[in-house]
């Protein structure tokens, strides 16, 4: 006896689950620009490679002797695929069923893909398109009642930022649960123009507050990945958010019970840049471009910058070291002079966070002022965000090594590294470093003998020049207050030689974190 008869059944309804919510919502997807979420894993995953979960889930229509008449396929596509070559489990809103609302789910799809991907210790990739999983007030219609809102499953979502990683991309306008599941991954992200994120949005602004915002106005990429730090990147385009993802995952591990994965490297451990010697200006008022030292330190072109737009004065992102993956920190004096302001501070910690979970070395190349200082700095709470920022480096386990290639001053400056542990660190000939600057030091700690004086601003000099000695980090390096001080362009080799023994270290510390990262 064949059973060819169901298995064609079978495949009819996968066909019809193929065509989600119909041609006429797909042209209109395609319309506004943007991709139906079948054509969106096709494009991120390795080729051919999709695995479909629960694809004959949604509402049929019977005819009276039983016959399926329609279907209309749960509007959330999961399923296991490659990524780079390595197992992902993927899933994304169908907008075009819906608009992705939680009133047309079948079933908990979304959420069995998050239990999925902690039972097998796999990365999770959510596409996230209109309520992602939120509610709807025409459930009311549909029930006859409503209810007291609840989290179901959020443990396992907790669970999962701890033990593999999670990404999570804004493709349309995200309202209420879409948008606390985009924040709450290890790299977000936005694409110009097409994605909007809200609590809740325009119509239930308008509604609240009386007059009409525009939802660009409302939660566009240019407030969440520039103002709020709600997401991690901007991009312009679907295609340049797949492959955002697929960088940001190649430096990953499949999950905290494996090390990163170290890739053969073309690019000499023994390179030598000679701009190195001089990028740094002797006026320490002039910036420069930090992105350039990070360039010359990693491997040609490793480095992949997360939250460019947001807490511009520190730079962070993930990078390859002789190939190995490693996380890289940076001031950028180009905002701020460098000093760390309340959304650096945030920044810094989530990204402290997300390297100490998955076990990547960290790389500190600093000039830090301090704390940015003033009226604003103090409303926007820079002393107790800057607090968190340092708990994070001292909380954190993985081997850390310091580069001070100019100033590191204040309490700021002593959040560097793990200064009550193993602080392994490399100083460069023009750093600079202290409670304060010597320049505004000097009219605090003398300001009674300054004014005292015939011409202040004469004795203000003299002190200064009188202290201008003892700035030197050869000084420092005199009392093994520094551990070494190097010539610039042997940046490279010498990191390179840290991180095989930094690899050699991370096999001890394999497996979950005593806490889960702050999102």
């Amino acid at each position: 006896m064949s059973w060819q008869k169901e298995v064609d059944e079978l495949r009819n309804r996968e066909a019809l689950a193929k065509r989600m919510g119909g041609e006429e919502r797909i042209q209109r997807q395609h319309d506004n620009g943007r991709l139906t979420v079948r054509e969106r894993i096709d494009l991120l995953v390795d080729t051919d490679s999709f695995h479909e979960i629960g694809a004959l889930a949604g509402k049929a229509k019977y005819s009276d002797s039983g016959e399926l008449k329609d279907f209309t396929p749960s509007n959330f596509v999961l399923g296991t695929a490659d990524l780079n070559g390595s197992r992902v489990v993927v899933g994304g809103d169908d907008f075009t069923v819906r608009g992705g609302a939680a009133d047309a789910k079948v079933g908990d799809k979304s959420g069995y893909g998050e239990k999925y991907a902690l039972e097998m210790r796999l990365p999770l990739v959510r596409l996230v398109d209109g309520s992602g999983g939120g509610g709807s007030v025409k459930t009311l219609e549909m029930v006859g009642y409503s209810y007291v809102p609840a989290l179901a499953g959020f443990d396992t979502t907790m669970e999962l930022m701890g033990q593999v990683p999670v990404v999570c991309a804004c493709m349309g306008s995200v309202a209420g649960l879409g948008a606390v599941r985009v924040t709450i991954s290890h790299f977000s992200l936005m694409i110009k123009d097409t994605s909007q994120l809200f609590v809740a949005g325009p119509p239930v602004v308008e509604r609240g507050f009386g007059k009409p915002v525009e939802k660009n106005e409302l939660g566009g990429s240019q407030i969440h990945a520039h103002q709020s730090g709600a997401v991690d990147n901007e991009v312009d385009s679907e295609e340049e958010a797949f492959a955002a993802i697929k960088q940001f995952l190649s430096f990953l591990p499949q999950n905290v019970w494996q090390l990163p994965p170290v890739i053969d490297c073309s690019d000499p451990a023994d390179r030598r840049d000679e701009p190195l010697l001089d990028v740094i200006p002797r006026n320490r008022r002039e910036m420069y471009e930090i992105r350039d030292i990070i360039s010359s330190v990693a491997d040609v072109g490793s480095f992949f910058e997360i939250s460019p737009g947001y807490g511009r004065s520190l730079c962070v992102g993930l990078a390859r070291l002789d190939g190995h993956p490693v996380g890289i920190m940076a001031n950028d004096t180009q905002h701020h002079g460098g000093a760390v302001n309340a959304s650096a501070s945030e920044k810094m910690m989530r990204f402290v966070d997300l390297c100490d979970t998955f076990h990547l070395p960290v790389i500190n190349l600093v000039d830090n002022p301090g704390f940015l200082i003033g009226t604003e700095a103090e409303q926007e709470g820079t002393v107790r965000l800057g607090s968190r920022a340092l708990m994070a480096v001292y909380q954190s386990s993985i081997p850390w090594v310091s580069v001070i290639v100019r100033r590191c001053y204040g309490v700021a400056g002593a959040g560097h590294g793990k200064t009550d542990g193993l602080n392994l660190r490399y100083a460069w000939p023009s750093a600079d470093w202290g409670s304060l600057p010597i320049e505004g030091g000097v009219q605090a700690a003398y300001r009674r003998d300054i004014e005292a004086a015939e011409d202040p601003d004469a004795r203000r000099r003299e002190l200064e020049g009188m202290l201008e000695q003892y700035r030197s980090p050869l000084r420092t390096a005199e009392a093994f207050g520094i551990e070494e001080v190097i010539d610039p362009r042997d940046t490279r080799p010498l990191l390179c030689d840290w991180v095989k023994l930094a690899y050699e270290i991370l096999p001890s510390q394999l497996g979950p974190k005593a806490r889960t990262p702050r999102p």
